[in-house]
């Protein structure tokens, strides 16, 4: 399933502002689940964004030269509090969220993120397996949907075992215990929902 005509036009803006920047970045979010083929239906885009001069305020400056519109007034207090850069494409009417990423798990992230193309080049989009580890992170009801549709199409390729180290990692750091258990629920669902579609085929005369 291929992005939309407007997402495609705005990262292909986006992309350009980081290039001459430098900066390094990733796709991630509901846009990275629709670039992976998994259908989705979204308004917004999310990267995440590692700023080559480790200024935001500059990064928000050469993104509204570039033609996007900041969502908020103080921009300095919201990304203390959310290390997020809030932003309107007019001309779409879509949101775009740029996530500050600063941690080793990002900057890992856009080392393996993978080259989509969307039309007029190409973008980093994140890896499928660092998305799932994300979306189970986050936990949100759409999130976790967006992992169910993601093991019903390719569990048989995906690299669980990265997966899951990673999510113990994350456990680790986060002091949590829930997120190997939360991919493993998900997972033992999905074996059960394959075994009653198997015996609910139709037979083959």
């Amino acid at each position: 399933m291929p992005l939309t005509s407007d997402a495609a036009r705005l990262l292909a803006l986006v992309r350009e502002v980081f290039r001459r920047r430098g900066d390094r970045w990733f796709l991630f979010g509901a846009q990275a689940v629709v670039a992976h083929g998994f259908p989705r239906t979204t308004g917004d885009v999310d990267v995440t964004v590692v700023p080559a001069d480790g200024n935001p305020r500059a990064l928000a400056a050469a993104l509204v030269s570039a033609g996007l519109t900041l969502r908020v007034s103080d921009l300095d207090d919201f990304v203390e509090r959310t290390a997020v850069l809030p932003f309107l494409h007019e001309p779409t009417g879509l949101g775009l969220d740029v996530v500050l990423g600063a941690s080793g798990l990002e900057n890992d992230c856009i080392d393996r993120a993978v080259a989509v193309d969307i039309g007029d080049g190409t973008v980093p989009v994140i890896r499928v397996e660092d998305l799932v580890v994300l979306k189970v992170l986050s936990g949100r009801p759409k999130d976790v949907e967006d992992v169910r549709s993601i093991l019903r199409r390719r569990r048989r390729t995906l690299d669980l075992a990265h997966v899951r180290s990673l999510l113990a990692e994350l456990e680790e750091a986060l002091g949590q215990s829930d997120l190997v258990p939360e991919l493993e629920g998900l997972l033992a669902e999905e074996e059960r929902s394959r075994g009653v579609r198997g015996r609910t085929a139709p037979t083959q005369e």
